[in-house]
């Protein structure tokens, strides 16, 4: 089990990022929330087995189809026992 928050930036907001996030992160079992950030960025804290969260974490280097990721900064942290995925406010 692995943790990770991402800040993805770019055309990140006003384009169901949040949601589109909840459902790929639901589908591969990935606990933690995301966030909308007030400098229009998106703040993600994810954890689950090494395989799903390379795949998620890809998946966020890109986004929904309407989305623009310009870039995404990573850091491995410490398990903190999320249980689910949920968009917070």
């Amino acid at each position: 089990m692995l943790h990770f928050s991402l800040h993805i930036s770019g055309k990140v907001q006003g384009v169901f990022f949040r949601a589109k996030t909840k459902d790929k992160a639901d589908v591969l079992g990935i606990n933690g929330f995301v966030l909308n950030e007030k400098d229009g960025s998106v703040y993600v804290e994810c954890e689950g087995e090494e395989n799903v969260l390379k795949e998620f974490i890809l998946w966020c280097h890109h986004g929904p189809s309407r989305a623009r990721v310009d870039k995404v900064e990573m850091t491995e942290g410490d398990i903190k026992g999320f249980v689910g995925f949920v968009v917070a406010r």
